[in-house]
């Protein structure tokens, strides 16, 4: 690490304990820079530091930095005089206080900064603090001096080295007071569960497989005009943003590609069931007027049986056949019931002392059976009784 160049020496002040350091930057940028070029002849743009009161360029050597008032007097200030600044912040990283890491608002977070031990005396307090800071699983803030200004900063273990991370004062967090939604909005349970089976599904993931796409894109395009070739097309695919029509098809459809992009298979009930443009649609067979009556088809015979309408048809044949025997045999029953009660009060009255002749016998039908009663009864009122041989 000696060899990358610092942006700041000075000292970590742990109590009475100081520990010279040198700050270096932590991260750096792999963007693809461009430069402005006259877009007649293709010639290079270039801004150049001229005195206005000479209109002469001037050298990086010849430039310094001043302070422009109200009325715009400028008021030059040299490195010597912000370096005896009479706080103790000037040259040192003042640590004010521990704290567990949570305490710290990512949003504070700014540029990330190594703090590498400045010399061999320096190496036993700088792994004291570093050893402390693991065991306590706490974070420190301090205070500290930089570039004409005062900062914050959270100092913290990464793998064996102390690492500083600058942080923006409290009243330098912009409010979400005007950022949030305006509108009332209420989210149903069903699309939080899907959201979180979104959530479930995507994972996790090792930041260290991620990789710049843009970048990548930049460079294939830089190289391919630098050798006469054409540019790469765009992919071509389903665009995305836009409004989102249906935000439960939105979800369910993104529950689909995420299990696909793993390899895992999706059930067929996570169908889309929005209204949106991701719904399907499956066309019934169109109906017959219903003037005409629906249109049936004639039911085929299996086997040599008859079909299920028929058999339903010949059990109700067959019930009201049945009804129709119940109904005539309960006539008959009244009939004959009617005819015996009249037979015999007729016997009773005709039998004055003597025997009358049977009236009995089978008749063909009981009407016949009524007429010959009454026939009997009027011959035996007319004629004379004739005892019985003996």
């Amino acid at each position: 690490m000696l060899h990358v160049r610092s942006i700041w020496n000075g000292a970590i002040s742990f109590g009475l304990v100081s520990i010279p350091i040198k700050v270096v930057n932590a991260t750096e940028s792999h963007s693809i820079s461009f430069r402005q070029i006259h877009l007649d002849d293709g010639g290079r743009i270039r801004y150049r530091k001229v005195c206005e009161l000479e209109d002469s360029e001037v050298s990086t050597a010849e430039i310094g930095k001043a302070y422009e008032d109200a009325d715009g007097t400028l008021i030059p200030i040299t490195d010597e005089d912000l370096a005896s600044l009479p706080i103790p912040t000037a040259r040192t990283i003042e640590i004010v206080a521990f704290v567990p890491a949570d305490r710290i608002d990512p949003l504070q977070m700014d540029t990330a900064y190594y703090l590498s031990a400045n010399g061999v005396p320096a190496a036993k307090p700088y792994v004291l603090l570093r050893e402390a800071l693991k065991r306590s699983q706490k974070v420190a803030v301090a205070k500290f001096a930089l570039r004409g200004r005062e900062r914050l900063g959270m100092l913290r273990v990464v793998g064996d080295v102390i690492a500083m991370h600058g942080l923006l004062w409290p009243d330098e967090i912009r409010a979400t007071d005007e950022v949030a939604p305006d509108a009332d909005v209420t989210v149903r349970d069903k699309e939080l569960d899907l959201a979180d089976a979104l959530m479930d599904t995507l994972g996790e993931v090792d930041l260290a497989d991620l990789h710049d796409d843009y970048r990548e894109a930049v460079e294939e395009l830089v190289t391919a005009k630098a050798e006469g070739h054409e540019a790469p097309a765009a992919p071509s695919g389903e665009k995305s943003g836009g409004k989102v029509l249906d935000l439960m098809a939105a979800l369910e459809k993104s529950v689909r590609a995420a299990k696909e992009s793993r390899g895992e298979e999706t059930d067929e009930a996570e169908e889309t069931t929005g209204t949106g443009e991701d719904a399907e649609v499956t066309h019934l067979p169109a109906r017959k007027s219903a003037t005409r009556g629906p249109a049936r088809t004639a039911p085929k015979e299996v086997g040599g049986k008859k079909s299920t309408s028929t058999a339903k048809k010949a059990a109700a044949k067959k019930t009201a056949a049945k009804k129709s025997t119940a109904r005539k045999s309960t006539a008959k029953e009244s009939t004959a019931k009617t005819t015996a009660k009249t037979t015999a009060k007729t016997t009773a009255k005709t039998a004055d002392g003597g025997t009358a002749k049977s009236t009995g016998g089978t008749a063909g039908s009981r009407t016949s059976a009524k007429k010959t009663a009454a026939k009997k009864t009027t011959t035996k009122k007319s004629a004379p009784r004739k005892r019985a041989s003996a």
